[in-house]
């Protein structure tokens, strides 16, 4: 549940699920990202090793893919990791 709204059409259904990703956002407050700037990753030790914050890519559970009214496929922002690299 992102918000208030459920992902999920049907609660059986598993569309939508938390994983750890890196992130391209150009500021770090922001509630969701456009799937092509979210990458998939396995657990937080890769994504904190890939994040690179000079460039704008940040470590973050991520709840998704989820279509938005638009049509586009977006991933809602659980949690962005601050680090210091």
């Amino acid at each position: 549940m992102v918000n208030g709204y459920s992902l999920d059409p049907h609660p059986r259904a598993n569309f939508a699920k938390e994983q750890f990703a890196v992130v391209r956002i150009p500021r770090v407050k922001r509630e969701r990202v456009p799937a092509a700037s979210v990458e998939i990753v396995e657990d937080f030790e890769t994504a904190v090793a890939q994040a690179n914050p000079e460039n704008k890519f940040y470590p973050a559970k991520v709840v998704g893919p989820a279509r938005s009214s638009e049509g586009t496929m977006l991933y809602y922002l659980i949690d962005i990791y601050n680090y210091e690299a």
